[in-house]
C-alpha cells in the first residue's frame, strides 16, 4: 500500500494508538516494530495512555494455556473499558487462533497474526471485510525507533521459528520452521542500537543455536562478527537447547569478556524416560556434565532453567529424579511451569489418557514444591556475589533515597533479581562500577566505587 495516506479513512485525529505487549522477548520485538511501522506512518503513539488512544492494539502470547486466558481477559476487559475505540488482537494467538478469535469475540476490530508485524500500518488504514490478516510470510526486521525495555537495554531477535519440535510445544505451530536473520542485518541494527546509547543487547529467538544452520554457518560466526564492532557493550545469550549446545561458543567468550558469562539453558527435566516423553534426548548425567564443563570454562558463569512437571509419564519416581538433578545443578535461577496440553502437539493425544490426567493434575503441586526447593539454592549462588566488583547497567533511581535499581551480568531483564545501588548523581542508562555487598533474598545489594576504587 502506498505511504500516501490523503485516501485513509482515518483523520488526523484518530491515527494514534496504545500497545497492550503480552508474552514473552520475541513478542516485544514484534510490538516494538509495529509501534515503528505505525510511528513512520505518522501515527500518534500513547506509550503509558490506552485511554487517549483511537486503536488499541493486544500483541496475544499463545504458547500455553495461562497465556491464552491472559489473552483472552485483556481482549474482553479492554472492550469493555473502551467501547468506542477501535480494538485489534495482534501476535500469535491471533496467529494461531485468527478465526476462532473474530468468531467468537465480534467486538474486535480486527485480527492480525505476527508474521509481518511491520505491515501493522496497512492493516489499520485498510481494515479487510472479513477482519482477519494471518499472513504466511516473514518479517522484515525494519530498525525500531521505539523500544519497550530500559533505557540503555534492548532485545536482538536474530531468528524466527524452531526446528526442535519438542513433543509438547506449540511454538512451531505458531512461528514456523527457523528461517535466520542475515549477519548483516542483525550487525546493522546493533551498530544503530549502539549509537543511540544502548548498552546490552539480548539476543533472542526460539533456540539461539539454530541460527545460520540453513546457510552452514552457526551462533559463533555471528557472535565473532558482533566482537568485531568496536566499543564497551554487553551481549547476552538467552535460550540455548540443551541437547546441541554449541561448546565452541566458549573459547570465544573468553576472548572477548563483553559476551556475557550468562546461560539460559531450558533443562525441562532430570528424568531420561520424561525426557524422551517430551522429543528430548537429554538425561540427567548428560546435563550435569554440560553445567559442569560450563562453570570450569567460566568460573563466574550464571546458568538459568526452566522445568516442566506434570508431563504425561510423570510418575512420583520420575519426579524424584527432577528433584534430584535440581539438587545437583545448583543453578543460579529456575523457573518452573506446569505442562498445558496444547492442541495438535504430538503430547496432546497422550495427555489425554487417565495416567497423564493424573499427572497433569499434580503438576501444579509439584511446581511449587520445585519453587521452593529453588530459593536456598539461588541464595548460595548469590552469596557468591559477595564482595565482588561488577559492572552494573542502571535502570531505575529510587527518587529521594539515593539508591538506583540495577542489573549485573549475572541478571537477565525482568526474569532474574535486581542489584539495589547505593549511588548519586545516576540516570537510568548509565553503566557504573560497584561492589556488591550484600545478598538480600533474590535481589544483591551496592556501592558505587569511586575512580580511586578502580
Amino acid at each position: 500500500m502506498s505511504r500516501d495516506n490523503t485516501n485513509s479513512s482515518f483523520s488526523t485525529s484518530t491515527r494514534s494508538f496504545y500497545i497492550e505487549n503480552l508474552g514473552c522477548s520475541k513478542n516485544q520485538v514484534d510490538a516494538e516494530i509495529m509501534a515503528t511501522a505505525l510511528l513512520d506512518r505518522g501515527w500518534q503513539f500513547f506509550r503509558h495512555e490506552p485511554e487517549k488512544a483511537s486503536t488499541i492494539i493486544i500483541n496475544t502470547c499463545g504458547f500455553i494455556a495461562s497465556a491464552k486466558e491472559e489473552a483472552v481477559n485483556t481482549i474482553l476487559q479492554t472492550l469493555k473499558e473502551y467501547p468506542d475505540k477501535k480494538v485489534i488482537a495482534a501476535g500469535c494467538m491471533a496467529q494461531r487462533y485468527g478465526s476462532e478469535l473474530r468468531d467468537q469475540i465480534p467486538e474486535l476490530t480486527a485480527v492480525f497474526g505476527n508474521k509481518i508485524p511491520e505491515r501493522i500500518a496497512d492493516l489499520l488504514e485498510d481494515i479487510p471485510k472479513d477482519r482477519l490478516v494471518k499472513p504466511v510470510g516473514g518479517s522484515a526486521f525494519p530498525l525500531r525507533r521505539e523500544l519497550f525495555s530500559f533505557k540503555g537495554s534492548a532485545y536482538v531477535k536474530i531468528a524466527e521459528g524452531c526446528n526442535n519440535c519438542c513433543r509438547f510445544c506449540a511454538i512451531p505451530l505458531i512461528r514456523g520452521s527457523v528461517v535466520s536473520r542475515p549477519a548483516e542485518d542483525i550487525l546493522k541494527e546493533i551498530k544503530d542500537l549502539l549509537s543511540r546509547g544502548v548498552f546490552e543487547f539480548n539476543l533472542v529467538t526460539q533456540d539461539l543455536a539454530n541460527w545460520g544452520l540453513e546457510w552452514g554457518k552457526n551462533l559463533t560466526d555471528l557472535l565473532r562478527e558482533i566482537t568485531k564492532l568496536e566499543g564497551d557493550f554487553w551481549i547476552r545469550l538467552l535460550y540455548i537447547h540443551p541437547d546441541h549446545f554449541p561448546f565452541d561458543i566458549l573459547p570465544l567468550m573468553k576472548e572477548d569478556p563483553r559476551i556475557l558469562p550468562y546461560f539460559d539453558i531450558p533443562f525441562q527435566h532430570g528424568s531420561a524416560k520424561v525426557l524422551k516423553g517430551m522429543g528430548r534426548k537429554g538425561n540427567s548425567p548428560v546435563y550435569l556434565d554440560l553445567i559442569r564443563r560450563l562453570r570450569e570454562a567460566l568460573p563466574h558463569c550464571v546458568i538459568r532453567s526452566t522445568f516442566m512437571t506434570g508431563f504425561p509419564g510423570e510418575t512420583k519416581g520420575e519426579f524424584a529424579e527432577l528433584t534430584a538433578f535440581q539438587e545437583q545443578a545448583e543453578l543460579d535461577w529456575l523457573g518452573v511451569f506446569s505442562y498445558s496440553p496444547e492442541e495438535d502437539t504430538p503430547a496432546y493425544k497422550e495427555s489425554r489418557t487417565f495416567p497423564a490426567r493424573r499427572a497433569i493434575a499434580k503438576g501444579e503441586k509439584r511446581k511449587k514444591n520445585l519453587e521452593q526447593r529453588q530459593v536456598p539454592l539461588t541464595e548460595k549462588r548469590l552469596n557468591l556475589w559477595l564482595d565482588r566488583e561488577v559492572e552494573l547497567l542502571v535502570e531505575e533511581e529510587i527518587p529521594e533515597e539515593d539508591l538506583f535499581l540495577c542489573r549485573s551480568y549475572g541478571q537477565a531483564p525482568e526474569i532474574d533479581g535486581l542489584t539495589v545501588l547505593h549511588g548519586e548523581n545516576l540516570k537510568p542508562g548509565d553503566h557504573v562500577r560497584a561492589r556488591i555487598i550484600k545478598a538480600n533474598g533474590f535481589d544483591l545489594e551496592a556501592v558505587l566505587l569511586e575512580e580511586g576504587d578502580l
